[in-house]
């Protein structure tokens, strides 16, 4: 079971945002923050707190916290 709360943590701290930034409607084009370098830390830092492997084909496409959330998700059921 994805931990929302905890995503939300993480999404927040890479991306140099408040926590009440990271909504369902949250993504690259709503956080100005939320550049490539950006992207790539948060990917890892995903991997790192739920330990996952998010596959390279997912990675890039992880833009929103609706599409990280069904990523996890995926993960997280294997």
């Amino acid at each position: 079971m994805l931990d929302e709360a905890a995503l939300k943590q993480v999404m927040a701290i890479v991306l140099g945002v408040s926590v009440d930034a990271i909504g369902p409607d949250a993504s690259a084009d709503t956080i100005p923050s939320w550049d490539s370098l950006h992207h790539m830390n948060l990917v890892l830092a995903l991997e790192q707190t739920f330990g996952v492997v998010i596959p390279d084909e997912d990675a890039a496409d992880i833009t929103s916290y609706a599409l990280i959330k069904v990523v996890l998700q995926e993960q997280l059921g294997r």
